[in-house]
């Protein structure tokens, strides 16, 4: 009742959003800062810009091998400036995906958001929160734009890719897409448009379907990444200030811990004092999830391909569902009932297999030796963002937000490994499936508390940086991370489109008592 009344006295107050002038700053940031991440074929030359791997002078864009190169050709350097379009070489792909040996952009048709810093390419899961951040910006043809490269990305490389350069053909990341489809479907209201995205959707839902996707001993699925090779990115763009990239790194560790998680002799050859096929094997698959790297899967996470991740398989739910709801809209029922059939056995699935009644928490579900993992992550929140947890154990994960609720909104998991997709951090994604979670399931005082802490962290560090980052420590409340990240890359980029779009979205969806909360904790300037 108290609280009740807490909420009812702060709704009757006035708005003071004027007062605040650090909100009214990081709006303008935001809104301007799409222009500054927008990438098209007028400006191939920057958009070619990688950071992460060796590259010359010739730019290089490679199409896929059904695409007419020459017109392709013609059209880009028409709209480049002679010295640009003397710069430019375009390419034909063959053979297998990861047969490309030289680093080069792929090409799409029409413009896009990247995340910012070191990531200068469109990202799959990144692309469905900064598509929720347009959407709120009022930038719906751009939104629309991001939509259709992915489907393009389907017809013409098989997949969402990880990202649109030739050393991401391999992988995908965390299915977005029919989310995208149908949120776009609402803004513009196409209904053409949105039964010729069919094919596509259902070609990249058969991605996720097959093997080595598909595991039949579950009939859920898993993240693989298509190859036993390093990744590139990693070999030559996450280096310390030693010098030394992520995998000499995990070298090291191998050498001086002794590794419980899993049989570690499968991923390192002490002998040789080298990695194995399977290692790199397990690190594209867990560069496929998103969460590159954690320890949720043993150290490294390299362990993922032997587990069914809740994520994943939570989002394969919402696809269907997505599926059927497209179907209905086109008036075809008999289709939109296969796919809620499906829906609802992948739930029922997946409720058997990951939810821990003792621990109230859903867990990553380990194919091979038959268990649970027992690794507390935010992911836990997926089945209440899909919709499909009981209300019983919506009710209990929520009752277990004191494991990852600290001043600055919910750090990642509850073990600080020295991985970036662990705790302290605090990543923009997460916070918005947790909080759109809770609100699914009536839980609005969590959300309205997690979005003011996580949107008041990112106001203080904006008042005081000028920027928006990638990922913060909430435990800290600051974008300076220090030395607490000693795997992967260790940068904090700047720009960020997911933080951006959460920023947006988390403000957009808080009632009015809940940005007078945030109001009230205006940095002073």
């Amino acid at each position: 009742m108290f609280r009740c009344l807490i909420w009812l006295v702060l709704a009757l107050l006035p708005l003071r959003g004027a007062e605040c002038p650090a909100l009214q700053e990081i709006r303008s940031y935001i809104h301007e800062g799409w222009k500054t991440l927008t990438r098209s074929n007028a400006s191939a030359i920057e958009s070619a810009q990688d950071s992460k791997v060796r590259q010359s002078g010739q730019v290089a864009i490679w199409v896929a091998s059904d695409e007419d190169a020459a017109k392709i050709e013609q059209a880009m350097k028409a709209s480049l400036p002679p010295a640009e379009a003397q710069r430019l070489s375009i390419r034909k792909l063959t053979g297998q995906p990861d047969s490309t040996q030289q680093s080069g952009l792929l090409y799409l048709p029409k413009p896009y958001v990247v995340p910012g810093g070191r990531f200068n390419e469109m990202y799959g899961w990144d692309s469905y929160f900064i598509l929720e951040g347009l959407i709120r910006d009022g930038q719906t043809d751009l939104a629309k734009s991001m939509t259709d490269n992915f489907l393009y990305e389907v017809q013409h490389y098989g997949k969402v890719l990880n990202a649109n350069r030739t050393y991401y053909l391999t992988r995908s990341q965390p299915p977005f897409l029919s989310r995208m489809v149908l949120d776009v479907y609402r803004e513009k209201d196409d209904t053409a448009w949105l039964k010729r995205s069919l094919p596509a959707l259902e070609s990249y839902y058969d991605y996720w379907m097959r093997e080595p996707h598909f595991t039949p001993e579950t009939g859920l699925s898993r993240y693989y990444g298509g190859s036993d090779q390093p990744a590139p990115e990693v070999v030559f763009g996450e280096r310390d200030d030693s010098g030394k990239n992520h995998y000499d790194r995990v070298i090291e560790y191998y050498k001086s811990h002794d590794i419980k998680e899993y049989d570690a002799a499968q991923f390192y050859d002490p002998k040789n004092g080298r990695l194995t096929p399977l290692f790199f094997e397990g690190d594209r698959a867990m560069r496929e999830s998103g969460f590159d790297p954690s320890a949720r899967f043993g150290p490294f996470s390299v362990a993922i391909v032997n587990y069914n991740p809740v994520d994943l398989n939570s989002l394969l739910y919402r696809t269907e569902m997505d599926m059927a709801a497209i179907f209905t809209l086109l008036d075809e029922p008999r289709q939109a009932e296969i796919w809620t059939t499906r829906a609802e056995k992948r739930s029922d699935t997946i409720r058997r297999l990951m939810w821990d009644e003792k621990a109230g928490l859903f867990f990553d579900y380990d194919f091979v030796n038959k268990r649970r993992s027992g690794y507390p992550f935010l992911t836990t929140f997926y089945p209440l963002w899909a919709g499909f947890a009981t209300p019983e154990q919506a009710a209990r994960v929520a009752a277990n937000l004191p494991l990852f609720e600290k001043e600055g909104g919910l750090q990642t998991s509850t073990n600080a490994s020295g991985n970036q997709w662990d705790a302290p951090f605090g990543w923009a994604p997460l916070e918005i499936i947790a909080i759109q979670g809770l609100r699914r399931y009536g839980f609005r005082d969590a959300a309205e508390r997690l979005s003011v802490k996580f949107l008041a962290m990112i106001l203080a560090d904006f008042a005081q940086h000028r920027t928006i980052k990638e990922k913060y420590d909430v435990v800290r409340g600051k974008s300076d991370l220090g030395a607490g990240i000693k795997f992967g890359y260790t940068s904090n980029e700047i720009g960020f489109g997911w933080t951006n779009a959460a920023f947006l979205l988390l403000y957009d969806e808080l009632s009015p008592a809940g940005k007078q909360m945030l109001e009230q904790r205006c940095p002073v300037q």
